[in-house]
């Protein structure tokens, strides 16, 4: 990837498709569930353009520099604040209400990068009731031995009450070799050399004065990675083919004009919708009382709930990948994670030991044949392979819920997704993501699925 820059820019053409949505004629009958045995077709192990890593068990708590934190030794251990170390005042950019906040912090250990990186983004997984908030910062270090400022990579709480800060990204950040856009963190001239060696997170944990109350963070971490530039990526062969996950299918669409104060509304929500279906998948859902300011004549509120939980106040949209990470594992029991993946062939082994994979990609109507529009952006879930090795995908961005079942043709779909360069409907060249993707799955997941994300170095 070249520089954040483009970064923004796919984020906020997210917004809407190019161009009218088609249904597809192939969202028919799905394909026989059994996978057909074949041989992996790349040697197992972690993406070797990527370096996964995170802080989740009490000993990698322990591991850190905590002031006024507290490791908690239960079933899902994690961070709380025990006694403030001081106090500070913060100044809503998004209300205007300047509030005192008590704090205490923690800084992990400077974690040394395999793969020495172009760009970071940060996943944190939290528990933050009414009147506490985190701010999760990354420093790190170039290989020319300098360090980055402390960039904040998001202020984050779950709700948006009175009580609450209104969670945020922060525009700005940059030093004249590194900047951040939205949520990413990325070198301004990678053809430069220059790469992240590693990094050092802090968490400030916030709560009101006088309170006990405190956030619990259980997972911290980053996906560090350098992509190289490309157009075509090589085509996988395809493996581990035949199955689909019965996830729950939402169409953004159909929410066109709602609550529009949140990222324009539904014609914007692939990325909450996508988040939605996949939550859904592992048997979690927002209560009734979640769901009680929703209009009760809007279908599938839930949807409504996830763009509401999701929305970043400062890109003014659902788009912010780390958000929907967090928004996810808001839920009982659930982990999310933004990480990349190295080919269609990772997908398959998430799918085959039943673990969807939320994808960001874009494309000119023309790259994608059974689209129907184009994107600068979009996110959408992988649900299964087709016997021919074919993506079945829940695409949110449907006329309505029960069109959202897609075949794409597999050499398309690998080559928008993993690609880091492309051109624009005007021959111009813009960014891909190269192979980003949300992954959420339950703190005790099954054998075969621990199994697959140790193997991809996501646990």
């Amino acid at each position: 990837m070249t520089s954040s820059a483009p970064r923004r820019t796919v984020l906020a053409a997210a917004l809407a498709a190019a161009a009218g949505i088609a249904t597809p004629a192939s969202a028919a009958t799905p394909d026989a569930l059994a996978p057909r045995p074949s041989r992996p077709s790349r040697p197992e192990g972690p993406v070797d353009h990527v370096d996964q890593h995170a802080w989740t068990t009490a000993a990698d708590w322990t591991e850190g520099t905590g002031r006024g934190t507290r490791v908690t030794h239960d079933p899902r251990p994690g961070v709380v604040l025990a006694r403030p170390t001081g106090t500070t005042t913060y100044r809503d950019p998004h209300t205007g209400r300047t509030t005192t906040w008590e704090y205490a912090t923690w800084t992990s250990p400077a974690h040394r990068l395999r793969v020495p990186s172009t760009e970071a983004v940060a996943s944190w997984n939290a528990h933050t009731p009414a009147g506490t908030w985190i701010t999760v910062e990354l420093r790190g270090r170039y290989s020319d031995g300098t360090r980055t400022p402390w960039y904040v990579m998001g202020r984050w709480t779950a709700g948006d009450s009175d009580a609450d800060i209104r969670r945020t990204s922060v525009d700005g950040q940059k030093d004249g070799k590194s900047s951040v856009s939205t949520d990413t963190l990325a070198i301004d001239t990678p053809s430069s050399g220059l790469r992240l060696t590693s990094y050092t997170l802090r968490l400030t944990l916030h709560r009101k004065p006088g309170t006990t109350l405190t956030p619990t963070v259980w997972r911290l971490g980053a996906m560090a990675s350098d992509v190289p530039d490309r157009f075509e990526v090589p085509a996988s062969e395809p493996a581990l083919v035949g199955r689909e996950l019965p996830v729950p299918r939402y169409s953004q669409e159909i929410h066109k004009g709602q609550y529009p104060e949140y990222d324009n509304g539904g014609e914007a929500w692939c990325s909450p919708t996508s988040s939605q279906m996949v939550i859904e998948y592992w048997g979690r859902k927002p209560t009734p009382a979640d769901l009680a300011w929703v209009n009760p004549s809007y279908a599938d509120p839930q949807v409504c709930h996830a763009a509401r939980r999701t929305f970043d106040y400062q890109y003014d949209g659902c788009g912010n990948w780390s958000f929907n990470a967090a928004y996810a594992a808001t839920y009982r029991d659930l982990q999310g994670v933004v990480t990349r993946l190295a080919s269609l062939n990772d997908a398959e082994r998430l799918i085959h030991a039943g673990i969807p994979v939320i994808t960001s990609q874009s494309f000119l109507k023309t790259e994608l044949d059974g689209a129907g529009y184009g994107t600068a952006g979009h996110l959408m879930t992988v649900i299964g392979f087709t016997r021919t090795g074919d993506v079945i995908a829940n695409d949110p961005a449907s006329p309505d819920d029960h069109a959202v079942r897609r075949v794409y043709p597999r050499r398309q779909f690998e080559n928008i997704w993993l690609r880091t360069k492309r051109y624009d409907e005007k021959g111009q060249v813009r960014s891909g993501t190269g192979g980003v993707c949300y992954l959420y799955f339950p703190l005790k997941s099954a054998p075969s699925q621990h199994r697959i994300l140790k193997e991809l170095g996501i646990l």
